[in-house]
């Protein structure tokens, strides 16, 4: 029970890191100090608080000055003194809040100054769009939009602020460069729409009957606003009116150059999310660059309606964000509400738990000591499978050999004292095989003695059926067996049983039995399953995989006698499962009978033209016995060629070496894999398709004897008629009286 205890101690322990977790983890606080308030702060706040649902440990303080210096230099120590630990602040004038964020600085407090520059080194950061170039690609833009000749009003803004400062300068730098532009005047604004609106409409008042302006430049959206307004109540021709910062929604800058309201406009960016991301990095003693240029894009009417609508979408998403996280919000109040409850419930699951321990406990001892029985029963039971291999191999050298000698007719001539003593080796080789499988049976239990002793003592010789003497050698057209043994004598014994039936490969192991599965294609393969390298249910299985070797059939000849034995090699691909020792007349039907399966596969396919397979398989297939249908392996291999064969009917110059390639095949392997499932070369089955298919065009076309001989491959007519004739035992033309 000690060990329950110490349980229950490891319980009580996580549970209180979980209740204590929340309290642990540091809270930072960040003050956001807005100059203004416009659409593009909304925006950039919006996105600040987005970006703080990712980062549970983030507050956020906001203030905005409303474009006032005194307001903002108040708010900044406001927010320093209600202890934030970072300072967000976009100044409103370069120089005049810069004694504000000095003092917070020289606290120990990090400040990010963003969008907007000071006159003071002490910051910890700065994030913002370069003004300077967004004034100049505008006064760029404006040059190449009046082909570099015209009148322009630019109207400034927030007199003192960095962005107006280096937008007017990137500007009239580049309006510098095309002495066709004339800056008739640069009148000053604060940003917003009612200033630019009277400052504008002051200038048209004083100058009454001047040229034609062509273009008006305001440093924002709202300003070039305000100037249409004047524009527009003083009459007459308007001019282009250009903004900058291209915020989307229905009153932003993107959508007022869709409208035709605004001529373009450049978005200046807000990355209220990288902005947070930035202030987190920089509390959590992460990496940071010190300064962070935003890249921006020029709004036209080439680009406004795609960039209005991925705007919009990405407001969509943001705004189902906000929804989400109100969402979430909800459901972790419930939590909090519940986890009391929980851990209250947890403290009296616990003594329960302790209880349960040591039940669990013991259980686990028993269950400990079941799965070490099983593994010593495991182990002794590959032990005693070992010792059966060992044991059976040489039972069946003995008993193999000594059955066929007992078949000769030097036997037969043997003295009757010869004779008993064959009759005692033979019996007491019997003897031994049921005390082998006895000895396992001990083991492993289920499976009864081939023989009772009964039986193999009144064992006696009888006079055997007569067997050809010598080595006959097996004719070409006999079949080929590819023998697996890591035995060297195991494979004579197996050569002296099928020489002579058929013609014989050897291999030492699973891997050499594969390479030479692949190179010489047998016709069925006899394999050991014991063996070093690769053993013979791996050997099984990679036959069987292969595309050149999966349609042989695999006998597994091995002393792995019990009935799970059995199951593995089965489940490996095998086609037979014989046991050591075995009777030569037991692997000599089996083998026939495979083949015989093998021949039944033959006809299956080799007596169709290709064309017409697909047509016959069904009625074919429920002709035959179910074992001659192919493997789906072989089926696909055989589809396979026959889709080849038929893209390519018309080629007369499609070679064999072609069709192997496809296939991924040699030449060689090709043949004898075709001739095995088909009974047919690949030459044969070609011809076959293409008289099919000729047959068919005699039958439903109105093509000429010769057009079909050409449509079908053949290099001549006359062949063409000889190869048809051959085959249908008629002439083409007959064909189509037909």
């Amino acid at each position: 029970m000690r060990k329950s205890y110490q349980f229950a101690l490891i319980i009580l322990t996580i549970v209180g890191l979980l209740a204590s977790c929340s309290h642990q983890e540091k809270k930072y606080r960040i003050g956001v100090s807005q100059c203004s308030d416009d659409i593009w702060r909304d925006k950039q706040n919006s996105e600040l608080k987005i970006g703080a649902y990712f980062h549970d440990n983030v507050e956020l303080r906001f203030a905005a000055a409303y474009d006032s210096d005194e307001r903002q230099i108040q708010q900044i120590d406001s927010l320093v003194g209600t202890g934030i630990d970072l300072l967000i602040v976009a100044p409103n004038q370069v120089s005049t809040i810069s004694p504000a964020i000095d003092r917070a600085y020289d606290k120990g407090i990090p400040v990010i100054v963003f969008e907007r520059k000071t006159n003071t080194k002490k910051y910890t950061a700065y994030m913002g769009a370069d003004n300077y170039e967004m004034g100049h690609l505008m006064g760029e833009y404006v040059a190449s939009r009046l082909h570099e000749r015209g009148r322009i009003i630019e109207v400034m803004g927030l007199k003192g602020s960095s962005p107006a400062i280096e937008r007017h300068n990137g500007f009239r730098e580049a309006i510098a460069q095309h002495p066709g532009i004339q800056v008739v005047a640069t009148l000053q604004g604060d940003w917003t729409e009612p200033t630019a609106y009277n400052t504008v409409k002051q200038w048209l008042d004083k100058n009454k009957g001047a040229e034609k302006i062509d273009l008006v430049f305001g440093m924002n959206d709202r300003t070039a606003m305000g100037a249409r307004k004047a524009f527009e109540e003083a009459g007459g021709a308007l001019p282009l009116f250009c903004g900058i910062d291209g915020l989307p929604g229905e009153n932003g800058g993107i959508r007022l150059v869709q409208d035709s309201l605004l001529d373009a406009s450049y978005i200046y960016p807000t990355h209220g999310d990288q902005l947070l991301q930035l202030a987190v990095d920089i509390l959590e003693g992460n990496p940071y660059e010190k300064e962070t240029k935003l890249m921006s894009a020029l709004v036209t009417q080439d680009n406004a309606r795609v960039l209005l609508m991925e705007s919009e979408e990405v407001m969509r998403q943001s705004r189902n964000l906000e929804r989400l996280h109100e969402k979430a919000s909800q459901y972790f109040n419930q939590l909090g509400n519940q986890r009391t409850l929980t851990f209250v419930a947890l403290a009296a699951i616990l003594l329960l738990l302790a209880l349960l321990a040591g039940i669990y406990m013991y259980y686990l001892q028993r269950a400990r000591i079941q799965d070490e029985r099983i593994q010593m029963e495991r182990e002794q039971l590959d032990f005693y499978t070992q010792v059966s291999h060992e044991l059976r191999t040489p039972l069946t050298l003995i008993q193999g050999p000594l059955d066929q000698l007992l078949r000769t007719n030097d036997f037969r001539t043997a003295s009757d004292n010869a004779r008993e003593l064959f009759t005692i080796v033979r019996r007491n080789t019997h003897h031994l095989t049921a005390l082998v499988n006895k000895m396992l049976d001990a083991q492993v239990g289920g499976r009864k003695p081939d023989m009772t002793s009964e039986q193999i003592d009144a064992i006696t010789v009888q006079n055997p059926v007569d067997v050809p003497n010598g080595n006959p050698v097996a004719d070409e057209d006999a079949s080929t067996v590819l023998i697996v043994d890591d035995n060297s004598d195991i494979r004579a014994y197996l050569r002296s049983i099928l020489q002579g039936q058929y013609r014989l490969l050897e291999a030492e192991d699973g891997q050499r039995g594969l390479e030479l599965a692949r190179e010489q294609v047998p016709d069925l393969i006899v394999s050991d399953v014991m063996m070093p390298v690769m053993n013979g249910l791996e050997f099984c299985q990679q036959v069987k995989k292969d595309n050149i070797s999966s349609h042989i059939p695999v006998i597994l000849l091995t002393a792995r006698a019990l009935e799970k034995h059995q199951i593995e090699g089965y489940e490996s691909g095998a086609d037979a499962y014989i046991t050591k020792p075995f009777s030569p007349e037991l692997l000599l039907a089996r083998i026939d009978n495979l083949l015989q399966s093998r021949h039944q596969l033959k006809d299956l396919w080799g007596m169709k033209p290709m064309a017409g397979i697909a047509s016959t398989e069904a009625s074919a297939a429920s002709a035959e016995p179910a074992d001659a249908a192919p493997a789906p392996i072989e089926d696909a291999f055989i589809s396979r060629f026959k889709s080849l064969v038929e893209e390519r009917l018309a080629d007369s110059n499609l070679s064999v070496e072609e069709l192997a390639a496809a296939m991924g095949l040699s030449r060689v392997q090709l043949y004898r894999k075709v001739k095995a499932m088909t009974g047919n070369t690949p030459v044969d089955l070609l011809r076959k398709a293409r008289l099919a298919q000729a047959q068919r065009l005699l039958q439903e076309s109105g093509l000429t004897v010769s057009e079909i001989a050409y449509q079908v491959g053949f290099a001549s007519p006359s062949y063409f008629t000889k190869c048809y004739k051959d085959e249908f035992g008629t002439v083409p033309g007959e064909a189509r009286k037909s």
